[in-house]
């Protein structure tokens, strides 16, 4: 049985063939109105799911980590039958307005594909509060995938130039992801059939607000497999945000760092998980760009 925390190079080594079918991140959003105490289900943002994906059975998939935007403090308990307990299973206590990691990338928990995890949040009790959680799953094979995902290692010598882009998120205030645009819509910047690593991102105020932050940030393509990646939307973390996906990469050893191709940047879209106040977001992704 292979061991499912090797790395993703050994992994390939030990798979029949020498060959994986392609690794995939998939960030999973849902939130909660108005929940008080009461540890409550979460609704899916639109196009996700807390049904794991149909990876191979003996896939080491993994939960990397897990954040929380809420505007009280509460408790985000994520569990399911194949994990610990399925009564308990990992409880996580939640500050207000601080949305950060809960959990250390590198004490990774398993996760089963086509297992259900059953994910629930408490906290503000005043009518019309959404409060937000956000998990960030990685499958080192999944079947139909062809994410284009690297190591930090696999960038040395091909950085040319660092660039950012930024996207104005207008978003709503109905909760899950809103304010969807084209990477290219603000700035079309991006040089065409050149490959770019995208390595974080920092969020602002758009003009006329003093707040930036977001539940979480999202970016989608041909080049993540069509699945949502992203991060958590903290607009003053900036240390942990501006590398973001480097950061993941060096705490799990896993390739989790999105190189896009800007043929396609018409097609990359961004996007982000806000409450019900619906404040906009400013977001600068930082890109690398690529050579040979």
């Amino acid at each position: 049985m292979r061991n499912p925390f090797l790395p993703v190079h050994v992994l390939l080594a030990q798979s029949p063939g020498g060959k994986l079918h392609g690794a995939a991140m998939e960030l999973l959003t849902g939130f909660v109105t108005a929940p008080s105490t009461t540890q409550t289900a979460l609704t899916m943002a639109s196009g996700n799911s807390l049904t794991i994906r149909n990876a191979a059975p003996d896939s080491p998939v993994q939960l990397i980590t897990a954040w929380v935007d809420c505007q009280i403090r509460g408790l985000l308990r994520i569990r399911s039958p194949k994990m610990h307990d399925n009564v308990q299973g990992i409880r996580l206590g939640t500050n207000a307005t601080e949305v950060q990691p809960l959990l250390d990338m590198t004490l990774r928990q398993r996760l089963y594909p086509q297992d259900t995890l059953t994910v629930d949040l408490s906290g503000s009790v005043t009518g019309g509060d959404i409060e937000t959680a956000c998990l960030l799953v990685y499958y080192p094979d999944l079947p139909g995938q062809s994410a284009r995902l690297v190591t930090p290692e696999s960038l040395k010598g091909r950085i040319r130039n660092l660039v950012t882009v930024e996207n104005s998120i207008a978003t709503g205030t109905a909760g899950g992801y809103s304010g969807e645009e084209a990477l290219n819509a603000d700035f079309d910047v991006l040089k065409a059939n050149v490959d770019y690593a995208l390595l974080g991102y920092l969020l602002s105020p758009v003009a006329g607000q003093t707040d930036g932050e977001c539940a979480a940030v999202r970016w989608r393509g041909a080049d993540t497999g069509n699945l949502g990646i992203g991060g958590p939307g903290s607009d003053t973390d900036k240390h942990l945000t501006e590398r973001w996906f480097v950061h993941l990469s060096e705490r799990t050893g896993l390739p989790c760092i999105p190189v896009f191709n800007m043929s396609n940047k018409a097609g990359i879209l961004v996007d982000a998980a806000q409450d019900e106040n619906g404040l906009d977001v400013l977001v600068h992704s930082i890109f690398a760009e690529l050579g040979n």
